[in-house]
């Protein structure tokens, strides 16, 4: 399995520490996972499709909110 360092604004990292059951490296594996399939699934369909560039990127805008709507419903207990 490949790494990779993040650099992180010394706010967030502060309020992060705040909850230091959370293991971040998880939420940050799990939503570059999500991001990827969902890259892979916007490539698909625009090679089977008549959709534009604008089309695609504007798909891709929706499902990163969705993502990202399901994270903070999944996270705000």
């Amino acid at each position: 399995m490949g790494n990779m360092t993040l650099s992180m604004p010394d706010d967030v990292q502060k309020k992060m520490k705040h909850f230091s059951e959370v293991k971040w490296s998880e939420v940050a594996r799990k939503a570059i996972i999500e991001r990827v399939e969902s890259l892979l699934l916007a490539e698909k369909l625009a090679q089977k499709s008549k959709l534009t560039e604008k089309d695609i990127e504007e798909f891709s805008k929706k499902i990163k909110s969705a993502a990202t709507q399901r994270f903070i419903r999944a996270h705000s207990h």
